[in-house]
């Protein structure tokens, strides 16, 4: 094993430099956190919510009223576009009765 000598200023600066870099990497991980599925909600999340069945949320997907995002086989919404499609599904409601 070889021995390498460094000044002590240079050996300062690295070690900031790197405290630098890893505070940095902590603030971009916590930010990639926060954009996490913690948002988003499911399939029966949504059914709950809107008081329709899955067949129906079926629907509104497939014909584009309700926006999701899928990842493999797990189906999400956000929770703005389920508040936004709540009144639609109210409206449908009403329009029953």
């Amino acid at each position: 094993m070889e021995v390498v000598s460094i000044e002590r200023s240079t050996y300062e600066e690295l070690l900031t430099s790197f405290n630098s870099f890893i505070t940095k990497m902590k603030e971009m991980a916590s930010r990639g956190t926060d954009k996490g599925l913690g948002d988003w909600l499911d399939n029966q999340d949504v059914c709950q919510m809107l008081n329709i069945s899955p067949r129906t949320l079926q629907t509104l997907r497939d014909n584009g009223t309700l926006a999701y995002s899928q990842i493999n086989r797990k189906v999400y919404y956000k929770p703005e576009d389920v508040e936004r499609i709540l009144y639609v599904v109210a409206g449908r409601d009403k329009d029953a009765k």
